[in-house]
């Protein structure tokens, strides 16, 4: 796509790899058949060739106004399309960018500023999030439908973590609300990987990943925890563990960023580079492990839903499935198992009305098999569609540690 940045724009700091995204995009709208916005809008502007179009006439020095700011808002950065591109457009990595620069053109109203600001001084922090939690289920009752739908029907509390130290060590990003929405998921992963031989050492000092303060465009806030991460992994990493394990796939796809996003770094560059190499995903560790160790008694037909972040961000689509289908699980079939459930993060907050609508379309996909069970592998997603209070909704890690013998 040919582009002509204005000179104010040639002075951003990624100007030059905004440049080139553009010019890497060929305008074919393959991108609109897999963009699950675009599907429900049907707006050429709601797709991502229409915001690829929006960022461009920004960066060449045309008006951005609320209407920009609102469109760019509505993507859910879920990377279908990335998937889909046959020129492989880096969409998600241009999207930054111009919400970046739409952010400091357009002033919000003072409902999403405070929002905004709301979900930043929360999320991030375990604690005061796991507080608010329970507060908001001993309040229960007297909360909006909306509301309720936010919380988790059932806490399942956390099982006590092996001890023993094996010579395999590995680090685990304990998350912000997964502690306290689901604190047994981390629990269940250190039992399975102990039966494999494998410890998990925690590392209290790291926290957010970053993630949620980047994508609400606070993005050099974001960039400072993923640094305080770096800081606290790295005498860990020193001496040796030999992998950095999540068990959520979003804050997997920004902890595997990091050395993207540092890169103009010189004190972190080569660091963030080391950190996204050793970060893996649950699923990756299993893999290659010897899983009849487990003894797992599968009896459960279980629903996938496989997150963006894992299937379209860490192109690791399918790999869970083949696990639990190694370990005796029968899986039913999801259709349309490529479309986003509508968390997408703090979406389901910031965009609740489309939000709703793509979750009762996964629903209803992965409700068709008539499975037992629906199984997911991103705390958020888990959370945004068990809120529905239709089929259980939970993280497929829980379900194999309790049908191990």
């Amino acid at each position: 796509m040919q582009t002509n940045l204005s000179e104010q724009a040639k002075r951003l700091p990624r100007a030059e790899e905004a440049e080139r995204i553009l010019r890497s995009c060929v305008h074919c709208g393959f991108c609109n058949a897999t963009c699950p916005t675009y599907q429900l809008l049907g707006d050429e502007l709601d797709g991502p060739r229409g915001r690829i179009y929006l960022i461009k006439q920004m960066l060449e020095g045309n008006e951005v106004t609320a209407k920009t700011q609102q469109h760019l808002d509505r993507c859910l950065t879920c990377r279908n399309c990335e998937t889909t591109c046959p020129s492989g457009v880096q969409y998600h990595n241009l999207l930054d960018i111009g919400r970046e620069v739409v952010e400091q053109a357009v002033p919000r109203p003072l409902e999403q500023r405070l929002l905004r600001q709301g979900l930043r001084a929360v999320v991030p922090r375990p604690a005061l999030f796991k507080a608010l939690t329970q507060t908001g289920l001993a309040l229960r009752p007297l909360l909006p439908a909306a509301l309720k739908a936010k919380l988790p029907r059932e806490i399942r509390p956390a099982k006590p973590r092996p001890t023993k130290q094996h010579s395999r060590r590995v680090l685990m990003l304990e998350g912000c609300v997964q502690p306290g929405l689901s604190p047994n998921t981390n629990a269940a992963t250190a039992r399975v990987l102990d039966r494999l031989g494998i410890s998990v050492t925690p590392i209290h000092e790291a926290g957010c990943c970053g993630a949620v303060d980047y994508h609400l465009n606070a993005q050099e806030a974001g960039l400072q925890r993923a640094r305080q991460n770096i800081d606290a992994w790295w005498p860990a990493i020193e001496a040796g563990a030999e992998a950095i394990v999540q068990t959520a796939s979003g804050c997997g796809a920004f902890v595997k960023d990091y050395g993207h996003l540092l890169a103009s770094d010189p004190a972190y560059a080569a660091k963030a580079a080391r950190v996204s190499a050793l970060a893996k995903d649950l699923v990756e560790v299993l893999q290659g492990e010897p899983l009849e160790t487990l003894q797992v008694r599968a009896e459960q037909r279980l629903a996938f839903h496989c997150p963006c972040t894992l299937q379209h961000a860490q192109k690791l689509g399918g790999a869970v499935e083949g696990v639990l289908t190694r370990l005796g699980f029968g899986l039913t079939a999801v259709p349309d198992g490529h479309l986003c459930c509508g968390s997408a993060g703090t979406y389901s907050l910031t965009q609740p009305e489309l939000s709703r609508q793509l979750r009762d379309n996964k629903l209803n996909a992965l409700e068709s098999g008539k499975p037992d069970a629906i199984v997911t592998a991103n705390i958020g997603c888990q959370t945004h569609l068990d809120g529905a209070g239709r089929t259980p909704v939970r993280h497929w890690i829980e379900i194999v540690e309790e049908a191990m013998h």
